[in-house]
């Protein structure tokens, strides 16, 4: 299983999304209340640009005229045909049992902490007698990382 970073936590906040190229396909990365999922980014209809759709919720009534909205943010709409497929799952609204586009799994990781020591001299060059004062640097965030399968 080959694991990308795709982007860092702060790149996509809570109802956000980004789209990014892996290993040949482009995928959509959306963030939906702070859990990650990850769709192929094209609509098994017609291959359209399926993870640049908009984004809601579902309405359900459990009585004639009473409606509630729910799983806001978890629904994406094909921006071609408006077919509706499942955030969480990858399974299209109207036929669950036989459409569906691909998911992949995604995770939360730490970034690796770095100490660098810095860029050696060129090759033939000493170092002269005043050297700049310098610090290690790290960087921590945590990076969002899609896993795709052969």
């Amino acid at each position: 299983m080959a694991r990308y970073v795709v982007a860092t936590l702060e790149e996509i906040p809570p109802g956000g999304r980004k789209v990014v190229e892996v290993a040949g396909r482009s995928i959509g990365v959306f963030n939906v209340g702070g859990e990650f999922f990850a769709l192929r980014n094209r609509c098994p209809h017609q291959g359209g640009p399926l993870c640049l759709g908009s984004l809601g919720g579902m309405v359900v009534a459990t009585v004639p005229g009473e409606y509630q909205y729910s799983r806001p943010g978890e629904m994406l709409r094909c921006p071609w045909h408006g077919w509706e497929f499942d955030v969480r799952t990858g399974q299209s609204w109207f036929d669950p049992a036989r459409v569906r586009v691909r998911r992949y799994e995604v995770t939360v990781e730490r970034a690796e902490a770095r100490d660098d020591a810095g860029p050696s001299p060129a090759p033939g060059l000493e170092p002269g007698p005043y050297v700049a004062e310098t610090y290690p640097v790290s960087v921590e965030r945590q990076h969002v990382v899609v896993e795709i399968g052969a």
